[in-house]
């Protein structure tokens, strides 16, 4: 690859980034369970320097009892990488008055805690994308709708605007992967990317438990990748990776010592809400798949994946033709070996459905390695077939932009959220519906619509003064400059 190609390519990411992060970062959608018991621990931390949230179990059901006291029930990886964004806007913040502890506080810290973790993470995945298919061989137009495709057509979006874990753990994986991709061609770099692959590996356990299964693949590929174009390398790199995670696995060790008196002492097994005995089941809710399981979660109207991103029905044709046509099987095998365990997990977890969440979000750190699959589709020559795929992004564009705008987090119990209160509610210019904000226990889903005392979400928009539908032009404004940018 030429200079100037390289220069191209650095700053078509470079765009593409920064689209992808104000996008992101446009949208607040205030407080939940899962966001508010990690926000409480980073609360606990920063204010009284300790693990326990006594002083904010009132503000999430998503907590662990033990001995007592009040933790969060999450791995801590979102929780700890937010630490040092929050504590820095505090201190911005009250340089302008503004308490920590005040509702406009509690705001800012939270919007930047989820814009450090899932915002970034989730750019840093589409970026893993674009990269990964480049170097594939993939033509620019071709990674710039991948990588587009995934961080605005699924419901990856979403997820990168809410302060949970699924996001942080995406980036991490596909940083990784990305990683272990690059090992054999970079002899002089192995230790690092080695030791790259093995911390983000931990840091993905650390943020979300259910990752280690990906994890193992991550690191039997790297092993196999390693050992095909170089044996000799093959155990250095191996004790590389390990080291590496061995130091993730101590952090998260001595946060569940520190916390629950032992190592192997889990949050999820002291459960204190009325899902507790449903973790239970199996391994921790794991109980087995289901093929009605199967179908809601890919086609249903309740939290069906390919209404909101149909591009993932055709990526693994694409995965399938890069492990053909480019020699390419060993990553693609683990790249499918990914998805299709997030897949299976979903299908097989007691709470399938994910609480007050849009789309299946237990599979959302799969939807980048299936994402892969789409750079290879966009670049077969038939007008038709591109014709279909521009369709597809534009529909899940606008779809996940309805649901960003509205509310990603619509009540349990509406059995088809688009439809019956996103889309109504997007046309009336009836926009970031959340009422609850990090320091509310549950949002009364009677005040979603219409709101006239306001609701604890909004986008910049709208903080700009800008209401309805017009809220959403700045927005506008910028992906335009984008695509002048990029195209």
């Amino acid at each position: 690859m030429s200079a100037q190609s390289r220069t191209t390519i650095w700053r078509t990411a470079l765009v593409l980034g920064l689209a992808l992060f104000a996008s992101y970062a446009y949208f607040y959608q205030a407080g939940g369970w899962n966001q508010n018991g990690r926000f409480a621990l980073v609360r606990a931390i920063l204010d009284d320097g300790t693990l326990r949230i006594d002083k904010y179990a009132d503000c999430t059901g998503d907590r662990s009892l033990w001995e007592g006291h009040y933790y969060c029930d999450k791995a801590p990886g979102a929780s700890f990488l937010a630490l040092g964004p929050v504590e820095l806007a505090r201190r911005l913040a009250k340089t302008y008055g503004i308490e920590p502890d005040s509702q406009w506080g509690v705001a800012i810290g939270s919007y930047v805690a989820g814009l450090a973790t899932s915002g970034l993470f989730t750019v840093a995945a589409a970026l893993g994308i674009f990269w990964l298919t480049i170097s594939w061989g993939a033509s620019r137009p071709a990674a710039i709708f991948a990588a587009s495709a995934y961080g605005l057509a699924t419901p990856a979006w979403s997820y990168a605007t809410v302060f949970v874990g699924h996001a942080v753990t995406s980036g991490c994986l596909i940083i990784a992967f990305a990683a272990a991709v690059a090992l054999p061609e970079q002899p002089r770099r192995q230790a690092l990317l080695a030791w790259i692959v093995g911390l983000f590996c931990g840091l993905a356990v650390v943020t979300e438990f259910p990752a280690a299964p990906a994890v193992v693949i991550i690191v039997l590929f790297t092993l196999a990748h390693v050992h095909a174009s170089n044996r000799s390398s093959t155990w250095r790199v191996g004790l590389h990776v390990v080291a590496a995670g061995a130091l993730m696995a101590v952090v998260l060790l001595a946060y569940h010592k520190a916390a629950f008196g032992s190592p192997f002492q889990l949050g999820y097994g002291n459960e204190d809400n009325s899902e507790g005995a449903a973790m239970q089941k199996g391994l921790f809710g794991i109980a087995g798949p289901s093929w009605h399981v199967l179908y809601e979660v890919l086609l249903g109207s309740y939290r069906g994946l390919l209404p909101l991103a149909p591009l993932i029905a055709v990526a693994p044709l694409g995965l399938i033709g890069l492990s053909r046509a480019r020699g390419l099987w060993r990553p693609m095998l683990a790249a499918a070996a990914i998805a299709g365990y997030y897949l299976f997990l979903n299908v097989s977890y007691t709470y399938w459905e994910g609480g007050w969440f849009v789309g299946p979000r237990h599979l959302v750190p799969g939807l980048a390695f299936a994402a892969l699959g789409l750079a290879l589709l966009w670049d077969w020559p038939h007008r038709f077939w591109r014709g279909l795929l521009i369709a597809g992004w534009l529909w899940g564009v606008a779809l996940n932009l309805i649901v960003v705008s509205t509310n990603p987090q619509p009540p349990s119990n509406i059995m088809k959220p688009v439809s019956e209160l996103m889309w109504p509610a997007f046309v009336d210019g009836d926009l970031s519906l959340n009422p609850q904000s990090f320091t509310d226990y549950a949002a009364d889903p009677d005040r979603m619509r219409n709101n006239p005392t306001g609701h604890a979400s909004w986008n910049l928009g709208e903080r700009a003064g800008l209401r309805g539908l017009v809220s959403l032009l700045p927005l506008a404004a910028i992906w335009c400059l984008a695509a002048l940018l990029l195209l």
